[in-house]
Parts: C-alpha cells; sequence; structure tokens
C-alpha cells in the first residue's frame, strides 16, 4: 500500500472507531438515568448513614454547587462509559489497521490480544470498585466519629471513574509485556533477574497512581498486578522455550533473533 493509501485507511478506521464510541455513548447517556448513577453512587451510599449525607429517610444525596454540573456529568460519564463498552470494537479496528504489517502468527495472536485486553480491563475496573466500596469507609472514618462526608456529586463520581480507568488500564500492563516478549524486544532471562524490581516498582507504581493514595487501595492495585505480572513472566519463559526449540530444530540456533534466517540452512 502506497502512503495515501495508507493514510485513508487510518481515516477508515478511525471514523468507524468513532461511531462505536459515539453509540456507546448513546448507550452510557441512556443507562445513566436506568441504573449507572445509582451503580457508582453505590459505594457512597452503603456508607453508615451517620457518616453519609442523607435525605432524612435513610437514603444518600450528593451535592450540586452549579446548575450546569448535571449536564456536564452526564455527558462526561456518558462519553467514559461509551469508550469502556465499545473498546472491544475500536480495539479491532486499531488491530484490522495494523495487521496488513504483521506476520501470519502475529495476526493470530493479535486476535487474542483483543479479547485478553478486554478481559484485563473489566477485571481491573471490578477490581476497583470492589476497593472503592472499602476503602472509602476507611478514608471518610479517618477524619473522625463527629465527621459527615457531604460530597459533591461532580467531584465524587470524577474521583470513581478516574480510579475505575486508572486500574482498568494498569491491569493491561502485563499484557503489553507479553506483546513485547512475543514480538522479540523483551526475553525471559531479563524478566527473570529483573523480577525483584519489577514487584518493587509495581507497588510503586500503585502508590503513585491510585487517586486516594491510601495504603488499602494500594495493595488493592498491586497485589494483582503482581500476579498478573508473574504470568506474564512464565508466559515468556515458555515462549522463549518453544521458540529456542524451534530454532533448533530448523538449525538456526546461532543465528541472533534480529538476523534474517538463511533460506537453506546448509549453505
Amino acid at each position: 500500500m502506497t502512503l495515501i493509501e495508507h493514510l485513508r485507511e487510518l481515516r477508515s478506521r478511525i471514523f468507524k472507531a468513532l461511531i462505536f464510541i459515539v453509540i456507546g455513548a448513546a448507550i452510557g447517556f441512556w443507562w445513566y438515568s436506568h441504573g449507572l448513577l445509582q451503580f457508582l453512587q453505590n459505594p457512597y451510599c452503603d456508607l453508615p448513614a451517620s457518616m453519609r449525607l442523607t435525605d432524612g429517610t435513610g437514603g444518600c444525596k450528593l451535592l450540586f454547587f452549579n446548575p450546569t454540573d448535571g449536564l456536564v456529568l452526564r455527558l462526561k460519564i456518558s462519553f467514559m462509559t461509551g469508550m469502556v463498552i465499545s473498546a472491544p470494537f475500536w480495539l479491532y479496528e486499531l488491530w484490522a489497521f495494523v495487521t496488513p504489517g504483521l506476520h501470519k502468527n502475529e495476526r493470530r495472536w493479535a486476535v487474542s490480544f483483543v479479547g485478553v485486553s478486554s478481559f484485563l480491563f473489566a477485571l481491573g475496573t471490578a477490581c476497583a470498585y470492589l476497593t472503592l466500596k472499602a476503602g472509602l469507609r476507611v478514608l471518610v472514618g479517618l477524619a473522625g466519629p463527629d465527621v459527615t462526608a457531604a460530597l459533591s456529586a461532580p467531584e465524587y463520581l470524577n474521583f470513581v471513574i478516574i480510579l475505575l480507568i486508572v486500574f482498568g488500564v494498569s491491569f493491561e500492563l502485563p499484557l503489553l509485556m507479553v506483546m513485547l516478549n512475543l514480538v522479540g524486544v523483551l526475553k525471559y532471562d531479563l524478566l527473570k533477574k529483573s523480577r525483584r524490581w519489577l514487584i518493587f516498582l509495581t507497588f510503586v507504581f500503585a502508590a503513585v497512581i491510585t487517586p486516594s493514595q491510601d495504603p488499602f487501595s494500594m495493595l488493592a492495585m498491586a497485589i494483582p498486578m503482581a500476579i498478573l505480572f508473574e504470568c506474564a513472566i512464565q508466559f515468556a519463559r515458555v515462549h522463549d522455550k518453544r521458540v529456542a526449540r524451534r530454532q533448533m530444530a530448523q538449525g538456526f540456533e546461532d543465528i541472533p533473533d534480529d538476523e534474517p534466517s538463511p533460506l537453506n540452512p546448509e549453505e
């Protein structure tokens, strides 16, 4: 394909991805008043009545301080929901654009990455939600027994959304490590030597990236990520062994990974 054809293909893929995101955002806009807002509000509403703002009947309330806050917040949540809902589709468009430049076996792995990536993001957001339900009580309780958390809707929901996205994206990092191993950039030997530093940096990353900065949220992110990183390391071990066996069977064991193999190994 020429450069112009590549640009046209890119434009087409981006346009299709945007259509999927808009459709997802429309679903999110409708879902906002049909359970999504309540779902995001539940961690706050599950706090003891003494810790949250109540409406006098046992329910919970979030506050608005600006007439436009409701519209802006609904649009923001709808857009972020659309990004998440449509992720498998725009990831496929990204894969379809990259596919012509990949080898056959790399294209086979790319199909799996779309599904695994969506699963890991969902796993990360689920972990974040469970963390939020337990961690919010700890955070609010630190203010003392005589303090009530009268939270504004924009600040609280922005905090929840950021936490969900940060956890979801962070859970994708082990998959990135697997991708680098498959293309020969990251070897198992290097990962094995760096395992301790990798675990240490995982905890540092979790401590810095979690919005609440509390130890509970840090551990809730760091421990699952460390497990996923270990799974990625073991995947790299198995994959590198298979590559080494295949090269030995073909007689290419002495050829570096970045050097083209000869057409006739006997030459």
